[in-house]
């Protein structure tokens, strides 16, 4: 009973602050340099995008690209990617491979 009720009060916590407008700028979408592994990719006006940006203070409003989710850096050629490989502009240091921006699929 308690977990279905935490998670409801959650998601409805989480909802509401991606609803508030924080009064950030979006994020500058720069040409993509960084090849990630990406568990989704997703338009940047998808409820999960935007749900993520929120939770990281970012205004994705207004942003026509593609947003990977749950990313994380390709280092080595030949790893095997279990998720979509782009390259992307994710500044791992600001976003911590929640969320990556301007993503474009990497054919190999």
């Amino acid at each position: 009973m308690f977990s279905k009720l935490s998670v409801v009060v959650t998601a409805t916590l989480l909802t509401l602050a991606a609803a508030i407008p924080n009064g950030t700028p979006p994020p500058p979408v720069t040409p993509p340099t960084s090849n990630q592994c990406c568990s989704s990719v997703v338009p940047a006006s998808n409820g999960a995008a935007s749900l993520v940006a929120a939770i990281l203070g970012l205004d994705l409003s207004g942003i026509l690209v593609d947003v990977g989710l749950s990313c994380s850096p390709i280092t080595v050629i030949g790893n095997n990617c279990g998720g979509t490989t782009v390259t992307c502009d994710a500044p791992e240091k600001e976003w911590g491979g929640l969320i990556a921006i301007n993503c474009i699929p990497i054919t190999l």
